[in-house]
């Protein structure tokens, strides 16, 4: 049979064809963009790592002492969208309070003004109870949107005041760390705006795939109705030109290649937080805070030492000069550890408030 037979026995075969052919293209470009865009993402983290290290190693321990600020600063960031959040839902509750209210104010005075010519029958009677039901509704929706909105600002100003005490006592270690976290935000904003691009890219992926899968189903369908009609020649002929086109294979390798790079992703928020130094312990987790306890009971332990050792030991002059230095050095650590401990503990605090008042509004 020929091929002009062949198209006369049914179009929708080549066009069924073209879309494939079409649709397998664009899977493939879009796959070829997808392992770019997961190299860009892995080269934009390896560069981030690599500047955050560097102003670690520049900036030092400020770093650490500024960080209850900075944590106390996203914590009340979080606070005023939600705040904000809330805000906008209270003043749409109380735009649809109104519109009711006015709804059913404006129907009782058309009634009234043509009474004399309408009866108040039981249609005009449960219209007006609808409406009356839909202005009790949206006054509930009214006073529960501003519940809610006034327990988000309670917790915006407890979180914003947190921010304002941490500024004002660690006000030199934010002013000279204040490099680092810029440039750590910015780094944030960059990965994210490249994982977007990413998640992007692979829900058109998927949105391609399911429509190859339709395109082969369509096709099957349409293999179906010609064997019906035509017999077993007809199949013959349609299983050649559907081998080409349709590219059963590539269907798995769609599916293992997108779900293979996405979940190989690494988590660059904990990736950038590795960049910073913490010799001298971290407020961050439980156990780095015991850490934290346990060198300064040390450093307590060496200056109690120190500080019987020229009394009981009778060094001489120039041995003076060396415990001096040792002294001085051992006081130092134990007033930063002290002011981290202290900062910790602090934050702690704020944090603690924040989820009480939750828990009480």
């Amino acid at each position: 049979m020929s091929e002009n037979e062949d198209n006369e026995l049914d179009p929708r075969i080549q066009i069924e064809l073209e879309k494939l052919n079409t649709t397998t293209d664009e899977i493939n470009r879009l796959e070829i963009e997808y392992d770019e865009a997961n190299t860009t993402f892995r080269m934009l983290l390896n560069e981030s790592t690599r500047r955050l290290k560097i102003l670690s190693k520049k900036l030092g321990s400020c770093i650490e002492r500024a960080r209850p600020y900075y944590e106390a600063l996203e914590i009340a960031k979080k606070a005023q969208q939600e705040c904000q959040k809330a805000a906008v839902q209270f003043q749409r509750a109380n735009e649809i309070h109104a519109a009711a209210k006015e709804t059913v104010a404006l129907a009782e005075q058309r009634f009234l003004s043509n009474q004399h010519e309408w009866q108040f029958d039981n249609a005009w009677q449960e219209m007006l109870n609808h409406a009356t039901i839909k202005v009790m509704e949206a006054e509930n929706q009214k006073a529960e949107s501003g519940r809610e909105h006034q327990r988000r600002a309670t917790i915006f100003k407890t979180a914003e005041d947190c921010v304002k005490q941490l500024e004002s006592r660690l006000q030199k270690s934010i002013i000279k760390s204040r490099p680092y976290f810029d440039e750590k935000s910015l780094c944030q904003q960059q990965l994210n705006t490249q994982k977007d691009r990413i998640e992007t890219i692979k829900r058109d992926i998927v949105k391609t795939k399911s429509s190859y899968a339709q395109t082969l189903k369509q096709l099957e369908q349409i293999s179906n109705e010609i064997h019906m009609k035509r017999g077993s020649v007809t199949e013959d002929i349609l299983r050649g030109p559907r081998e080409p086109g349709v590219g059963a294979e590539l269907a798995p390798s769609h599916d293992e290649l997108g779900h293979k790079n996405h979940s190989s992703l690494p988590d660059f928020n904990l990736e950038l937080e590795k960049c910073e130094l913490r010799s001298c312990g971290s407020s961050s987790t439980v156990s780095e805070k015991e850490e934290l306890s346990e060198d300064l009971d040390e450093l307590k332990v060496k200056f109690k030492e120190l500080a019987t050792r020229p009394v009981n030991g009778g060094e001489g002059e120039s041995m003076d000069g060396v415990w001096e230095s040792e002294l001085k050095s051992t006081v130092e650590k134990m007033d930063h550890m002290m002011l981290l401990q202290e900062c910790a503990q602090e934050l702690d605090h704020y944090k603690s408030e924040i989820k009480d008042k939750v828990i009480e509004t």
